[in-house]
């Protein structure tokens, strides 16, 4: 089986990766990454010189490069690629749209031209939208996306059905909540809390942190997806949810408590525009159907998340700077 993992050089990409070189050894796997700020090689460091894995670098938004890696041919696509964070999109969203849709569009493309068997585009829960307490949102829920990130991804989400109904190619879609875990770059809320406080620098929570999502570890993550490659149906929709549902409040307590750090590194900042305020995941179709629940316990994996990045700082301080850092520096440090 030979497969192309788009966007493998980010989170939950390398473990994923790292997953099918330890579970599906025979397999041939080539990571094509643009290695954006968010995309390091070093996260694969342990693996890259297994004898099936290679990388190529390259951008799914430009066709002649998709083309030119297609033309190694694949059995499977598995599109990670993608620009998620919401807070960058509010204020690059073009960047967004370029990459999420664009670049998903190449890939329809050429896995249609070239005859790959199986499609698999990696979405997010944010789709969805804003969910009232109370309700989940199943596939079939209707799409809200209220950030140019999540309307992006709809917009890819969309199109990819569209192949499946239009040229009956073997697309599938996974929707998973918050992912956390080893190598996730210091932009998305817990590496970058749990990076903050390890170095007793403030922790800024949007609005009164009373904003509720789901959680889930990357490998359990990995695990869904993979089950969702080798036995979901063409032209299927899976939701892929953890055990776990927080307030940020919640969560950052939980990581200060952990660290064993004040909670006065707490610091309440302005709300983001069009912050969703719950995110919630009916996962029984996966579960009944493909015979997948996650394994990880979120007491059990946020615990194991602090300790890695407690032991592997070289990793996460090495790459808080450049583009992330300027980032932070316009559109954090200020806000009151």
């Amino acid at each position: 089986m030979k497969v192309l993992v788009t966007g493998g050089a980010g989170f939950i990409g390398s473990n994923f990766i790292r997953l099918l070189i330890n579970n599906r050894p025979e397999w041939i796997i080539v990571n094509f990454d643009k290695l954006t700020y968010a995309g390091n090689l070093s996260s694969l460091a342990d693996i890259a010189d297994n004898d099936n894995y290679s990388f190529i670098k390259g951008d799914i938004a430009k066709l002649d490069e998709v083309r030119a890696v297609f033309e190694n041919g694949f059995d499977f696509v598995i599109n990670f690629a993608a620009e998620t964070h919401v807070d960058r999109s509010i204020y690059e969203p073009g960047l967004f749209l370029q990459t999420n849709v664009i670049g998903t569009q190449n890939l329809l493309d050429l896995a249609r031209e070239f005859n790959v068997k199986r499609f698999l585009q990696i979405s997010t829960d944010e789709v969805y939208g804003s969910i009232e307490t109370g309700r989940q949102a199943d596939e079939t829920f209707s799409l809200a996306p209220n950030s140019p990130y999540a309307a992006s991804k709809a917009s890819a989400d969309l199109l990819c059905r569209s192949y499946f109904k239009t040229f009956a190619m073997p697309v599938i879609i996974t929707r998973s909540c918050n992912n956390y875990g080893p190598y996730q770059f210091p932009e998305k809320v817990i590496p970058f809390f749990i990076t903050r406080a390890i170095n007793n620098s403030t922790l800024p929570l949007y609005g009164d942190g009373s904003n509720i999502r789901n959680w889930i570890h990357v490998n359990d993550n990995c695990e869904a997806i993979l089950t969702v490659l080798e036995k979901g149906e063409p032209g299927e929709i899976y939701n892929v949810g953890g055990h776990s549902q927080l307030t940020n409040l919640e969560l950052t307590r939980t990581i200060l408590k952990l660290l064993d750090k004040s909670e006065e590194l707490i610091k309440f900042v302005a709300d983001r525009p069009g912050h969703d305020y719950r995110y919630a995941l009916d996962v029984s179709k996966i579960k009944n159907e493909l015979g997948w629940s996650p394994s990880i316990k979120f007491d059990i994996g946020i615990r194991k998340t602090i300790a890695w990045y407690e032991h592997n700082r070289s990793w996460w301080e090495n790459i808080k700077s450049g583009e992330y850092l300027k980032f932070y520096d316009r559109h954090y440090r200020n806000r009151r």
